[in-house]
């Protein structure tokens, strides 16, 4: 295949809300590059970018997929993202290693949530963002409610670079602000168009709007602001050299119109990509860090190869395919690589550039390039791989998952497979997250929404033959007391030979929140000889952890074995470990014992409109408002809610919210239960034991 300099490239990553139209967008792209001969769609499932069977099943994207076309002899990457919430991180690590954020805003629906988001996201890694205005063809489309929506979301520097001539149904023409030509395009989908001045009302809207964009530009370079106010404009020359500072300071927002459905627009973004866009070599060096932590930059200019793995592909018949970034040097087939993450090692046998899951043998691959490589042994997403380099670029910080459950297998003798499936799940998906815990005894699965873990009970089934079910996880409660407590507890038992016997006496008081279990001993005198110390605290730590009143753990308390008694015969290590335990016990029912529970941090991030049913509803969760901001037009509401309460959140944000809302939670603190909610877990735990 054809070998590309890194001033030759350009990566777009396609972001936005779900529905916006941003696979169709990508295979708009790779019809007017001629890299298909028509245009697949959703509906049929023949999409370039859409072809896992989930995505067909359920006309979603779900996975990120890579696509290139050449246009105005540069190379066009594009990463189609996902828009659905539960699979919105992947648009993070797409906006990582790509150089320009395409912003998919659907027409009617106007900025959403997850348009927001990626915003953000994109905003965090100092990207120069496009936005993309389509569905420009539909009924009751407007373009400049539109666009007056945009800005009031993204901000004034959004500026129009193409304009819809006749947005609705039979949308064909778009006027082109930098040309100042009216695009007319044929209504067969492959984007081939005509052109002609703008004549009339449109020469002088597009007169009005390119001084618009003049002084975008302008704004962005000293020198260039101080000869348009001397001489009221810029040249062609300056206005185009202009354009790439003004993207990358922010100063432009550039938005084009669209209807990716029929074709119609796309090609002027890829022109505007292609003379305009931003090159790998426009971007400032990456910080990174030498493997002994000293800080180093990493550059396109740079000799050394350093790549980035941002998404893995979990495949158990041909192995892993992982997608990777080069940041510096160039990468060959037969290179031997270091896995600076890992400390291991890589040799790179065959090497991909694809177009979804049709991929084309490479070569060579320069700084700026993205690519696929398979087989890798040990190498995981976000890992760095180097050759005479020295250098670990920062991890991709995917978003926490925020809905829970526990599983169990349907089948017994399953439970291998599950093990082995739910890791290489989260090999190709780091926002899937699986753990067992020993101390509630069960798995918990872990995920960005509902359809997410559906997703991964459906590919456990299809790729491991094996089928689960998903039920609500064990809240980790913890004991404790409120008051202090005293215990004399005498262990005592004869069966023939020798006995055991045991006396310990114990005090315990309550100690601050978070600071666990303290034993200590303070005997005097002969009455217990201190090499049974151990074997109390052995005692006293198994009871904590079972739990006295519930089965929890017991925690932050300072328990002390003052005195007691031993017998010269009988007194043995496990005497003293049974009298430890039931001392113990005795003591935390004397000392006012309680249930904590957990707590979480959560942030709403909801349109205004929801805000009453969101707070009402966060207040039927016993949740406490800590405080609302706005953000970016839409309402940021945090509050502490109880875990026990948190079961499914996820879901109830979006059902509240129109499927608008997205939340975060992070563990906070534990503090009481209530008295009636106390006596609730107590009751279950009692039931379950008597079942037992």
């Amino acid at each position: 295949m054809k070998e590309y300099s890194s001033a030759d490239i350009r990566n777009l990553a396609l972001v936005g809300h779900a529905g916006a139209g941003k696979t169709m967008l990508g295979e708009a792209m790779l019809a007017a590059g001629g890299v298909i001969n028509r245009l697949g769609s959703i509906e049929n499932g023949s999409t370039v970018s859409d072809y896992q069977a989930a995505e067909h099943e359920r006309q979603i994207s779900i996975g990120s997929s890579l696509l290139h076309t050449e246009w105005d002899g540069k190379k066009i990457n594009a990463i189609d993202t996902p828009g659905y919430l539960d699979f919105l991180a992947e648009a993070k690590a797409a906006l990582r290693v790509c150089d320009c954020a395409a912003v998919v805003v659907n027409a009617i629906e106007g900025v959403e949530v997850g348009t927001s988001q990626v915003v953000e996201w994109a905003g965090q890694n100092d990207l120069a963002t496009f936005v993309i205005l389509n569905g420009l063809d539909k009924e009751h489309s407007d373009f400049d409610a539109a666009l007056a929506g945009v800005r009031e979301s993204l901000g004034a520097e959004v500026t129009p670079l193409t304009v819809a001539v006749n947005a609705g149904p039979g949308f064909n023409q778009v006027l082109d602000v930098l040309t100042k030509e009216v695009v007319t395009y044929e209504t067969d989908g492959m984007g081939k168009s005509t052109a002609a001045a703008a004549e009339g009302d449109l020469a002088e809207q597009a007169e009005e709007m390119h001084g618009e964009l003049i002084e975008a530009v302008a704004s962005s370079d000293d020198a260039l602001m101080e000869k348009f106010f001397e001489e009221g404009s810029l040249s062609d020359e300056e206005l185009r050299e202009g354009l790439g500072a003004a993207l990358s300071s922010g100063n432009l927002i550039p938005l084009f119109a669209t209807s990716a459905t029929t074709n119609v627009g796309v090609s002027r973004l890829m022109d505007f990509t292609a003379k305009f866009g931003i090159a790998p070599t426009d971007r400032k060096p990456v910080a990174a860090k030498k493997t002994d932590d000293s800080e180093i930059e990493v550059s396109v200019e740079d000799n050394g190869l350093v790549l980035q793995i941002f998404k893995t592909i979990a495949d158990r018949h041909v192995g892993n395919m992982s997608f990777f970034k080069v940041f510096s040097g160039n990468i060959t087939t037969g290179n031997d690589l270091k896995n600076t993450t890992q400390k291991g090692s890589e040799r790179v046998g065959q090497m991909f550039v694809l177009n979804g899951k049709e991929s084309t043998a490479a070569e060579k691959l320069n700084a700026g390039d993205l690519g696929a490589l398979v087989k890798l042994k040990s190498t995981h997403t976000s890992d760095t791989l180097c050759n005479k380099a020295d250098a670990v670029l920062p991890p991709i910080d995917f978003p926490k998952p925020n809905i829970h459950e526990a599983l169990r297998s349907k089948n017994k003798g399953d439970e291998d497979k599950i093990a082995q499936g739910l890791s290489a799940l989260h090999e190709e998906d780091p926002t899937f997250i699986y753990r067992v815990d020993g101390e509630l005894h069960q798995t918990v699965i872990s995920g960005m929404g509902e359809l997410h873990l559906r997703v991964i009970s459906d590919k456990l089934k299809e790729r491991y033959n094996v089928e689960i079910e998903l039920f609500e996880p064990k809240v980790p409660y913890r004991e404790t007391i409120k008051g202090t407590g005293e215990s004399k507890y005498r262990h005592k038992k004869q069966s023939g030979g020798a006995g055991q016997f045991a006396e310990v006496w114990m005090r315990i008081e309550p100690k601050e929140r978070d600071s666990g279990l303290e034993f200590v001993d303070s005997l005097v005198g002969m009455n217990v000889d201190r090499v049974f110390v151990p074997s109390v605290e052995k005692g006293v730590n198994s009871a904590a952890t079972e739990g006295v009143i519930a089965g929890y753990k017991v925690v932050d308390l300072k328990v002390d074995f003052y005195d007691g008694k031993m017998h010269p015969v009988d007194s043995k290590d496990v005497a003293f470990q049974i009298a430890g335990r039931g001392a113990f016990k005795e003591a935390m029912q004397a000392a006012k014992p309680c249930l904590l529970e957990p707590i979480y941090s959560i942030e709403v991030k909801i349109p205004e409109a929801f805000m009453g049913a969101v707070t009402g509803d966060l207040n039927s969760r016993r949740g406490r408002i800590q405080g609302m901001d706005a953000a970016g037009g839409f309402q940021l509401v945090k509050a502490h809610v109880p875990q026990k309460e948190l079961y499914k959140y996820s879901t109830t944000v979006r059902s509240l919210t129109e499927g608008r809302g997205i939340h975060t939670e992070e563990f906070s603190h534990y503090e009481e239960m209530p008295g009636d909610m106390q006596k609730k877990v107590i009751d279950q735990t009692q039931k379950e034991k008597e079942a037992e």
